[in-house]
């Protein structure tokens, strides 16, 4: 007799995911520096690491890797991360780091972490935690780490996109694979959350439900809980299905016209490298405020502060010049229009 359906699919999901790792992890081993391995030596097996909160969606990840990792020889690691954002948050990370090396993995580390302010708690809580897991990759040398987003939380993060209005780009969600040479990959993006947890039950995985999962003071918390009960009462059920598939066509065609900007972008600069407006006027809209953002981001700007209002505002420079003066940018980055060029810099 097999394992639970809900267990064969997460361990389905994570095995395709590991072989990718593998063959990623062998093409860059054929590709030796000078004086470094021969092509012809066995690479060393590499190691994964799962990022585990303690809640059913990682922990259904740490233990489907845990399962999965021997049969390919890889190595398995976990991190958690503790945001010290509630009383006795240490002692919950020993727990879930102790839970981690149970299942068998190795190394293992609880990791704290101090959040700050910036673009909100959520946000701030985001970025300190990738930090942590960016570093902890690098000292243990991983191939990459494995995050537990569902297709639920994708469809949370496109109506997130959504409400920023901040394009196509926001609409395409969470990648599969992204990071410095694709480090975190995503497993569950097609599976639903209420397969971990089941997986999580029938193995009798212990599962720590973070209270900031239903508290109405977080945004992503309110749109769980409130959000996207009332659409699909309003639209029927299939709502999350379609959010997470509008999240994939919105990112080929994200990809598309990134890729077109990257090629247009040389060939509206002048010699001395400035942009130039009349043949930014000429593109499409879309592909010129690609330029522009890239152009703010190069000059200083933060991406994640760099919203669509944003842009709208230097590109009105190009499209609606009626002599106005510098766009104040995040990042104290201004964008000015100089004798029909546009010049993007720090303040």
């Amino acid at each position: 007799m097999g394992p639970h359906p809900a267990v064969a699919a997460i361990r389905l999901a994570v095995r395709r995911v590991l072989h990718d790792i593998i063959n990623d992890h062998h093409a860059s081993a054929d590709r030796p520096a000078p004086g470094e391995q021969s092509p012809h030596e066995r690479p060393p097996s590499p190691l994964v690491l799962v990022a585990c909160s303690g809640g059913a969606d990682s922990m259904a990840l740490a233990s489907a890797l845990a399962f999965e990792a021997p049969k390919l020889g890889i190595r398995a690691g976990g991190v958690t991360v503790d945001h010290g954002l509630q009383p006795g948050s240490d002692l919950r990370a020993e727990e879930v780091a102790l839970r981690l090396r149970e299942l068998g993995l190795d190394p293992v580390e609880s990791t704290a972490v101090t959040v700050g302010r910036e673009g909100g708690p959520e946000a701030a809580a985001r970025d300190a935690r990738y930090a942590a897991l960016d570093a902890a990759a690098e000292r243990h040398g991983a191939a990459a780490v494995l995050l537990g987003h569902t297709r639920d939380d994708q469809a949370e993060t496109v109506l997130l996109g959504l409400a920023r209005g901040s394009g196509t780009r926001s609409l395409s969600g969470m990648a599969a694979v992204s990071g410095a040479d694709g480090r975190y990959r995503r497993p569950f993006l097609e599976l639903d959350r209420q397969i971990a947890r089941k997986a999580c039950m029938v193995q009798s995985l212990p599962v720590w439900d973070d209270p900031h999962n239903t508290d109405p003071a977080y945004t992503r918390s309110r749109l769980r809980h409130e959000g996207l009960p009332a659409l699909e009462k309003a639209l029927g059920k299939g709502v999350v299905e379609a959010l997470a598939r509008t999240a994939q066509l919105s990112r080929d065609d994200a990809d598309a016209l990134d890729a077109w900007a990257r090629r247009a972008e040389a060939s509206v600069r002048d010699a001395a490298g400035l942009l130039e407006c009349a043949k930014l006027y000429a593109l499409p809209p879309a592909v010129r405020r690609r330029i522009l953002r890239q152009a703010a981001i190069e000059a200083g700007a933060p991406a994640g502060s760099l919203f669509a209002r944003h842009i709208e505002e230097v590109d009105r420079l190009i499209t609606g010049w009626r002599g106005q003066g510098a766009i104040n940018l995040p990042g104290k980055v201004v964008a000015q229009r100089q004798g029909g060029r546009l010049v993007i810099r720090q303040g």
